[in-house]
């Protein structure tokens, strides 16, 4: 049986590129190609139909770059055009990325007329010291207009949190929590700033905090929001009980899904292989060229770690059965990592469940190494 399919829509234009920020982000140069790009999308997702025939789509994901940058017309034109081609499930998650500064309350009712049923709303933090350090374009005060605007039109509201920020304390990362708590979203996303390769931090690092403080905030996070009745279902995610992020949850658990627009990637599988495809990075090229950049198939001896990968990043894990079902591998192509996870406290499985153990979800990359496929 194949996998549960998804489709991500990368829209890369933003206002300004934040200085952290290692996604194929562009700034705006002038007047957005709105029209162009939403019929480019289209030949695009038409590329793909032929290894799709039959099979709905259980949510879509609209991210970027800052996608509230398009209007709501556009985005009804998108998502119009992706029923006429593809079966979407009837209650489909469809997820918009906005950024405060980018949304008003009426931008957000005509995202909603046009289907979109749930934001994610990139705060990163409520401290204007903070936001001006991360390059940041809104105030604290804007995102919560923003967020009050969301809540007006959604009840599915993510917020995108960030910590482990420039001469940040654990009470500072606290403060930042409690106002996004204030908030009353259901979903919550404390991502840890790293520093990437081909970045403006990259080049010019600031002074991070010390990973054993860094640590601590995650403990604080993970106690905070487990009191305010989240669930901690993956490494970064949070959600009040029945409000997971379905999307996210299907990369997770090694589902499938298409990925349409500048630089975006996606995952298909057949029944006797797992393919990836990746389009072209530059929304220039994008629009005048073939979008198609890659089309491989995984070699088998990658897909253990692929698999691994995502699902370990699962709090609660994953059901045994899953790994064959997603990889068309043996349980015992992964056996030697089981054990040496196991005997180094890592994981605890029994002969339904496989799962981080809090020193695995701490320690992820040392666990994951385990999995990488031998030289």
């Amino acid at each position: 049986m194949l996998p549960p399919l998804a489709l991500y829509v990368h829209i890369p234009w933003c206002v300004r590129k934040c200085p952290y920020c290692d996604f194929n982000s562009h700034q705006v140069g002038g007047e957005l190609p709105e029209r162009e790009y939403v019929e480019k999308l289209m030949l695009d997702l038409e590329s793909l139909l032929p290894s799709v025939w039959g099979r709905r789509v259980l949510s879509v994901f609209i991210g970027g770059g800052t996608p509230s940058l398009f209007s709501p017309e556009s985005i009804d034109a998108l998502l119009s055009a992706i029923r006429a081609r593809l079966a979407l499930e009837p209650h489909a998650e469809i997820t918009l990325e906005a950024n405060p500064g980018t949304v008003e309350a009426a931008r957000f009712r005509g995202f909603r007329a046009a289907g979109v049923n749930r934001i994610s709303v990139g705060v990163q933090s409520f401290d204007d010291a903070m936001l001006a350090r991360l390059g940041r374009i809104h105030s604290s005060a804007e995102a919560r207009r923003a967020i009050d605007a969301a809540l007006e039109s959604f009840d599915n509201v993510n917020l995108d949190l960030m910590y482990g920020l420039p001469g940040q304390s654990v009470e500072m990362a606290r403060a930042d929590l409690e106002q996004a708590l204030q908030c009353a979203v259901p979903h919550l996303s404390a991502y840890q700033l790293t520093i990437e390769p081909n970045t403006a931090f990259w080049s010019k690092p600031p002074l991070l905090p010390e990973h054993d403080l860094c640590a601590d905030v995650q403990l604080m996070i993970e106690e905070t929001l487990h009191q305010g009745g989240f669930e901690h279902y993956e490494t970064s995610a949070f959600a009040k009980p029945g409000m997971r992020c379905r999307h996210n949850l299907n990369y997770w658990e090694f589902g499938d899904y298409l990925g349409i627009g500048a630089g975006a990637h996606g995952k298909v599988s057949f029944p006797d292989r797992v393919t990836r495809h990746e389009r072209v990075k530059q929304p220039r090229d994008y629009l005048q060229k073939s979008t198609l950049a890659e089309d491989k198939t995984v070699p088998p001896s990658e897909l253990p770690f692929e698999f691994m990968l995502n699902a370990l990043r699962l709090v609660e894990g994953f059901e045994v059965k899953l790994f064959s079902e997603r990889t068309g591998l043996a349980l015992s192509t992964i056996e030697a990592g089981l054990e040496k996870a196991e005997a180094k406290g890592l994981i605890e499985r029994d002969w339904k469940l496989i799962r981080p153990t809090a020193r695995g979800q701490r320690f992820l990359n040392e666990l994951l190494q385990l999995f990488l496929p031998e030289k």
